[in-house]
């Protein structure tokens, strides 16, 4: 790399970012009156619908947050241990335990229930640890719950195939880890009472990402860094809308509008009517989890009484999870003895069974093998 000013801190203005407030003002007020709209919203509801719809979000934030970075979590592993920190009702699940998901979870949860707590250095390694139980990043052994140390050499940002590799960013030299850090704590503190909220989120994802701090996992806990900034203007413990989910929605713009901010003078206007309007979509995509959670809420208080065994249960909750028209084909005899794990002749049974009690419809669609779906219209 040569010397000259390729990266945003390499300019002398650095951290002083600036943004034209005036391009940003009718996104943020979008954006502001979107979440208004929202909490006012999760209020109305009761407090079950509300408990459901928190889990589902929280699900959804420790899956796609991994999934930007490609790594992918075991569904049913993050669901499992998103009910037993909550305390829900574990009927219909199965028990999953791996420390991967378990780790992004806790995350999560201590960013926004304790957003109050100060963020330090020490908290942010705990983070780290949480996200690489074992010392490796994939195949690779990484510098856990400690600043990166550029032993292989500088920190790059790259892609493309080993010979041909594109540098999309360089992080800061090792030995400004400890200052970048400091400002960046210092900032945080004092920022929480004297920006808006969401910009505050904004630029903290940025400069979180730009610093890059660790080996590994810097996307993750910059986007966890982003939940506690929301969390605090929000003054709440839990989330009722996916950012990152809507970032995985459109993650080829979020990371060209980062490279581009990340080769800028510290002029990030650009990145922050991004940011915003990403949240913006974020909040309104939450209405199809809430209508979901709500009908999750309505079937199991319908069928509260019925008597069903835990596979069948867990067959419901599948359809429940991907909605009216998610299981595409339908629910099959195969299908069904696949995800419960026991015959074909015990899946007849027990579909029949759910047919009988009305719960499960055939579709009128009639290929080489019935098919049923959820009785929607109950």
């Amino acid at each position: 790399m040569s010397q000259g000013r390729n990266y945003i801190w390499q300019y002398p203005s650095w951290p002083e970012f600036k943004w034209d407030s005036t391009v940003l003002l009718k996104s943020l007020g979008n954006c502001r009156f979107q979440q208004g709209a929202l909490l006012t919203q999760m209020r109305d509801l009761g407090f079950e619908v509300q408990q459901q719809a928190r889990a589902e979000v929280l699900i959804a934030e420790a899956l796609k947050t991994s999934e930007i970075e490609g790594v992918h979590l075991d569904a049913r592993a993050v669901r499992s241990s998103v009910a037993r920190r909550l305390g829900l009702p574990a009927a219909g699940l199965q028990e999953v335990n791996d420390p991967l998901a378990d780790g992004v979870v806790e995350i999560l949860l201590d960013a926004t229930q304790n957003h109050k707590h100060k963020l330090t250095a020490e908290r942010l390694f705990g983070w780290h640890a949480a996200l690489f139980p074992t010392g490796y990043s994939g195949i690779h052994k990484i510098q856990v719950a400690a600043w990166r140390d550029d032993r292989k050499g500088a920190m790059q940002v790259v892609s493309g195939p080993i010979g041909r590799e594109k540098v999309h960013y360089q992080a800061p030299p090792v030995e400004r880890l400890n200052d970048e850090m400091k400002r960046f704590f210092t900032w945080w503190d004092k920022s929480c009472d004297e920006m808006d909220g969401i910009l505050r989120a904004g630029v903290a994802h940025l400069w979180f990402v730009a610093i890059h701090p660790f080996d590994d996992g810097n996307g993750r806990i910059a986007r966890t860094i982003t939940d506690m900034a929301l969390a605090q203007d929000e003054n709440l413990e839990t989330r009722c809308y996916s950012l990152s989910s809507r970032i995985m929605a459109e993650r080829d713009a979020y990371y060209q509008v980062l490279e581009h901010t990340n080769k800028s003078d510290g002029e990030i206007t650009q990145w922050l009517k991004w940011f915003l309007g990403c949240m913006s979509r974020a909040i309104l995509s939450s209405n199809r989890l809430l209508s979901n959670v709500m009908q999750k809420v309505r079937f199991w208080r319908r069928y509260a009484q019925t008597d069903l065994n835990h596979r069948q249960r867990k067959a419901l909750n599948r359809l429940l999870d991907l909605g009216r028209g998610g299981f595409k084909g339908g629910l099959t005899n195969r299908k069904y003895a696949g995800m419960t794990h026991v015959s074909r002749a015990t899946a007849q049974r027990e579909l029949a069974d759910l047919v009988k009690k009305g719960i499960l419809l055939p579709n009128p669609e009639r290929g080489r093998s019935a098919s049923y779906d959820l009785n929607w219209k109950e």
